[in-house]
């Protein structure tokens, strides 16, 4: 089978860095978590008190920081990934709530997406890639050969969200995180600079239903035919 690129995006939560990760892993592709690095950005404002305490970032501060921001992954043995922020593993720390509800507001500054556009291209340049976020289809990778868009309902997401942060120990309610997950859909459907929208030759996926092993194989078949 040829090498192709392939971008998931989808709603905040709706599991398409989890579809991402496993079809990553068994077709032997590298896997890229874009919104990670807006995390990793928006974890770096917050640590250097670039967003104030209604979660509005500044702007002209954030901008001039980005030569100072630089982001990798690290792949360890078992095939996972950690973001890694000026060499610093931040996995755990971007995954927080404190991020969640910061990163929006960062994510639409023009300059940021720019820059971390521009990172994530040349990150697929040789193709072989699965890259999930919010804009992968539409910009980072317009001519990708398969492009999935993910869906799920905000109660759904928030669950799942919930769920996941409990696992790890968050102190964290679940009406919290439903409120975030819809503040960031507003925010993510509605800013000027690269808005979240289904690409017009995207494939629709409404998960809302499917266990991971249903989603999975329904992935894997779509990657096969585009594939071939």
């Amino acid at each position: 089978m040829k090498k192709i690129i392939i971008a998931i995006d989808g709603y905040s939560s709706s599991g398409k860095s989890t579809m991402a990760r496993r079809l990553a892993a068994e077709i032997g592709y590298r896997y890229i978590d874009s919104g990670a690095m807006y995390r990793a950005v928006t974890l770096y404002a917050l640590d250097h008190g670039m967003i104030d305490a209604q979660g509005q970032p500044q702007t002209d501060a954030i901008i001039a920081a980005l030569p100072n921001i630089d982001i990798d992954f690290k792949v360890l043995p078992d095939g996972s990934q950690r973001t890694m922020l000026n060499s610093v593993d931040v996995e755990d720390e971007i995954r927080r709530l404190r991020v969640s509800e910061a990163v929006s507001p960062v994510a639409a500054i023009a300059e940021v997406r720019h820059a971390l556009v521009a990172k994530q291209q040349a990150l697929g340049a040789g193709k072989g890639i699965v890259m999930d976020g919010r804009d992968i289809g539409t910009v980072v990778f317009p001519d990708a050969e398969l492009k999935i868009f993910v869906d799920a309902s905000a109660e759904t997401r928030a669950m799942r969200r919930f769920k996941e942060m409990m696992d790890k120990g968050a102190d964290v309610n679940y009406e919290d995180v439903l409120a975030n997950v819809v503040h960031r859909d507003k925010i993510d459907t509605t800013r000027a600079e690269s808005p979240l929208r289904r690409a017009d030759d995207a494939i629709s996926l409404d998960n809302s239903e499917m266990t991971l092993q249903e989603q999975h194989q329904w992935l894997v078949d779509q990657y096969k035919q585009a594939a071939q």
